[in-house]
């Protein structure tokens, strides 16, 4: 079951809001830089919790096909561009860039309204047997993949 908490998909696009938390920030009151990567996470995970109608089913047909599957973050770039403070309200844009074989690179952003505060391009391959394997059919399928 999803709620409003997963964020919506629209045009592509991934949203997710995340209020920061006094336990997101450091000593000067700011987001400390890792936080960022949390909320980020949160944004891969839910993109990945509102693909498709059946998410358990779409996952039991990737789990057929590669055992014990997983994703796991291969590359990340990110670009710092300006602060956030407890308080704000942010938006975690996530979209879906390329997919080629076994990994997906997605852009990520995090902005306080129309302030971009930071940009990230993150691959994440997929492995299962601790091995990269291609993407299952299903997923790609999901993830609009075989349209990029």
């Amino acid at each position: 079951m999803t709620s409003h908490l997963d964020g919506v998909i629209a045009d592509g696009v991934h949203r997710m809001q995340v209020r920061v938390y006094y336990e997101d920030t450091d000593f000067s009151g700011i987001v400390y830089h890792a936080n960022y990567l949390r909320f980020m996470e949160r944004g891969r995970t839910n993109y990945l919790r509102l693909l498709g109608a059946d998410q358990h089913a779409l996952f039991a047909e990737a789990e057929s096909e590669a055992p014990g599957f997983a994703f796991v973050v291969r590359v990340m770039q990110l670009d710092f561009l300006k602060p956030s403070k407890m308080d704000d309200l942010l938006d975690v844009l996530t979209r879906p860039l390329d997919v080629k074989g076994a990994s997906i690179t997605l852009h990520q952003e995090v902005r306080r309204g129309d302030e971009l505060l930071l940009e990230a391009k993150v691959k994440v391959a997929f492995v299962s047997g601790g091995r990269a394997r291609p993407i299952p059919k299903a997923l790609r399928i999901a993830m609009k993949a075989d349209q990029v």
